[in-house]
């Protein structure tokens, strides 16, 4: 039984919440409810898109310091080989033109090496940069 001296008691004041309050509280939490699942995709994607970069950049990292051991292998061999070549020279004018040819040969490698190696490069930052690019196209497409 409802005390008539206590003025929060239902039968003195009755609450009802007004269907425009309410239809309007209810778009409110629509609204909401869609933005965090924007939110959380957006979220999940760019966990995804952040691991791709990395996963690819570690694959490009490995294969350029694969790479850098194969030429510094040829390289050692190449001096190795030359110091073997200067110890058996007769004189000096085979001396100097053994050391020119060598020079010469060392140069065109290192010419080639390095323009390999900036390819390589060029490759693994156009790898990483997929993932970047088809992340951003989904969030970033042009108005219909």
């Amino acid at each position: 039984m409802t005390n008539p001296s206590d003025p929060f008691s239902a039968s003195i004041i009755p609450f009802e919440v007004p269907e425009q309050m309410r239809a309007f509280a209810e778009k409110g939490v629509s609204q909401a409810r869609d933005s965090y699942a924007k939110f959380k995709d957006a979220a999940e994607t760019h966990n995804s898109t952040v691991e791709a970069v990395f996963t690819t950049m570690n694959k490009g990292a490995t294969e350029y310091s694969a790479k850098l051991i194969e030429f510094f292998k040829a390289n050692s061999t190449s001096s190795l080989n030359f110091a073997q070549e200067l110890f058996s020279v007769k004189s000096p004018s085979e001396a100097v033109e053994l050391w020119t040819s060598h020079a010469r040969k060392q140069f065109e490698t290192y010419t080639a090496q390095a323009k390999e190696l900036a390819e390589l490069g060029q490759k693994v930052a156009a790898e990483a940069a997929e993932p970047i690019k088809a992340g951003a196209s989904k969030f970033y497409q042009p108005a219909a």
